[in-house]
C-alpha cells in the first residue's frame, strides 16, 4: 500500500505550498492530462491518466511510495476523496483543497448560492437531474459526457430556464456563457463544464437563508392534506368532470395519495385532473418536480396561482387525458382524478413506479382496480370514510365517503 495518499484539488490557481511540498516529494502522480502536465509533477514520478478512479485506487493501493491525486476543484464535493476512502481500497488520504467548481461558477455569475440545489448528471441520473431543475428556481448542475448542456436542455422542453455554462473553469480556455435553455441544444459544449440552471418566478416573499438548499416549507402554512380552500381561494370550478367535486377533493383523499406515491426531490409527478392545484402543489413542496394535467384551462389557471402563492415551481398543461399525455416526459409517480380507466391504461403502459387513482361507486372502482392489475401492477384497493364535526356540539358537518385505489409496479421500492 502507498505509504501515503494526498489528494490536491486545483482550480486554476498556483498550487499552495502545501500542495507543492506533497507533489514534490511523489513517485506516484494521477490525474487528468491537464493536472499532469503541471510543471510541478516530479518528472521521474510515475503517471496514471485517470479515467476510472476506481482502476487508480487498486494501482495507488498497490503502489510502493508516496502517491498524490490531482482533481479538479474541491475533490471532496462530489469528487474522488469519496471513492479513494471505500472500504474495498483500504486508503487514508490527506485532502489539500480548492475552490469547488460549484462556488467558481456562481462566483463567475456573480450570483449567492446558500439556496441552490446541487445535482449530479450522469447518463444514468440526467433524468432525475432535469427533474430538480424543473422543482427549483437555482441549480448548479455538475455534468459529465452524454448529460451535458445539450441534454438537460432538450429534457426540459417546455420549461423556460437561463443556462449559465462555465466550460472548463480554471484554464486559459476557460468560458463562460449565458443563454436561454431553448437555445442550449443548438451548441457544442467542452468538458468538463457546470452548468447553473435559474428561473422560475416563487410567489411570497424570500426570507432569511438558514439551510443549504431551498427549504420550501419556509415559504407556506405548516402541513399537508389541507382544506381546498388553502389554495384554490375561488373554489374547485368545473375542473375535468364530477371528479372535481364531493369526496374526490377531500383533504383525508390527498393526504392518503401523497402517503401511498411519496413524491420526492427528483421526482417527476404527474396531476391528472389538477383541477384547483391542490394536489399539485403539495406534492410540490415535497420537492418534486410537478405536471399538472387538465382539460380545463381555468383549473390550469388556479394551479399555477395556488402554485405562486405557496412558493412551489411546476409546470400546467391544458388538455384533454389520455392524449394529452403522449407528449409528456417519464414520470415516476402518477395521481389520476379524472379519465377513469383509459387515462388509467394509458398511465401503466408508461411504466411508473406507482399510481394512485380513486372511485366513487364499487363498480368503477373494481374496474379501475382491473386496469391496474392488467397493466403489472399490484393493487390495493381502500374504502375511505371521513366524517367532519363540529367541535361545540360534535354534530356532523360533512361526510365524505370514497375508494382509493393504488398500484404498485412490480419490482419498484
Amino acid at each position: 500500500m502507498a505509504d501515503r495518499v494526498t489528494v490536491i484539488g486545483w482550480d486554476g490557481s498556483p498550487l499552495t505550498a502545501a500542495a507543492r511540498s506533497a507533489l514534490s516529494a511523489a513517485t506516484l502522480v494521477a490525474g487528468a492530462g491537464h493536472h499532469l502536465a503541471l510543471p510541478e509533477v516530479p518528472p521521474g514520478a510515475e503517471r496514471i491518466r485517470l479515467g476510472s478512479v476506481d482502476l487508480a485506487a487498486r494501482r495507488i493501493a498497490g503502489h510502493r511510495g508516496t502517491a498524490v491525486v490531482l482533481a479538479d476543484g474541491d475533490p471532496g464535493f462530489f469528487g474522488v476523496v469519496r471513492i479513494l476512502r471505500a472500504p474495498q481500497h483500504g486508503l487514508e488520504v490527506e485532502v489539500v483543497p480548492a475552490v469547488s467548481s460549484v462556488a467558481a461558477a456562481f462566483a463567475r455569475a456573480g450570483m449567492p448560492w446558500e439556496d441552490a440545489r446541487i445535482v449530479v448528471a450522469h447518463q444514468r441520473t440526467l433524468r432525475r437531474a432535469v427533474n430538480v431543475c424543473r422543482a427549483h428556481p437555482k441549480v448548479a448542475v455538475l455534468t459529465s459526457p452524454g448529460a451535458g448542456p445539450a441534454e438537460l436542455a432538450l429534457l426540459l422542453d417546455g420549461v423556460h430556464r437561463t443556462f449559465v455554462v462555465c466550460e472548463e473553469l480554471g484554464t486559459d480556455r476557460e468560458q463562460v456563457s449565458v443563454l436561454t435553455s431553448d437555445k442550449a441544444a443548438d451548441h457544442t459544449w467542452r468538458d468538463p463544464n457546470v452548468v447553473l440552471v435559474i428561473g422560475g418566478a416563487l410567489g411570497g416573499t424570500p426570507t432569511a437563508p438558514w439551510l443549504m438548499g431551498r427549504d420550501p416549507a419556509t415559504r407556506t402554512v405548516r402541513g399537508w392534506g389541507l382544506p381546498t380552500e388553502e389554495y384554490d381561494s375561488e373554489g374547485e370550478g368545473p375542473g375535468t368532470g364530477p371528479a372535481h367535486t364531493g369526496a374526490g377533493t377531500a383533504p383525508a383523499l390527498r393526504a392518503a395519495q401523497l402517503a401511498r406515491l411519496g413524491p420526492r426531490t427528483g421526482d417527476l409527478v404527474w396531476d391528472i385532473g389538477c383541477a384547483g392545484g391542490a394536489f399539485s402543489v403539495e406534492a410540490a413542496r415535497f420537492g418534486a418536480a410537478v405536471i399538472a394535467v387538465d382539460i380545463d384551462p381555468d383549473a390550469c389557471a388556479r394551479t399555477e396561482r395556488a402554485a405562486r402563492r405557496h412558493g412551489v415551481l411546476l409546470q400546467t398543461v391544458p388538455g384533454r387525458a389520455p392524449h394529452v399525455l403522449e407528449s409528456l416526459p417519464e414520470p415516476d409517480v402518477v395521481r389520476i382524478a379524472a379519465g377513469g380507466v383509459p387515462v388509467v391504461t394509458a398511465c401503466t403502459d408508461r411504466r411508473p413506479e406507482r399510481i394512485v387513482a380513486h372511485a366513487s361507486t364499487r363498480d368503477e372502482a373494481e374496474a379501475i382496480g382491473t386496469a391496474l392489475a392488467d397493466g403489472g401492477y399490484a393493487v390495493e384497493s381502500v374504502l375511505l370514510q371521513t366524517v367532519g364535526l363540529d367541535p361545540g356540539d360534535w354534530s356532523e358537518r360533512e361526510r365524505s365517503v370514497v375508494f382509493l385505489l393504488s398500484g404498485r409496479r412490480a419490482n419498484s421500492p
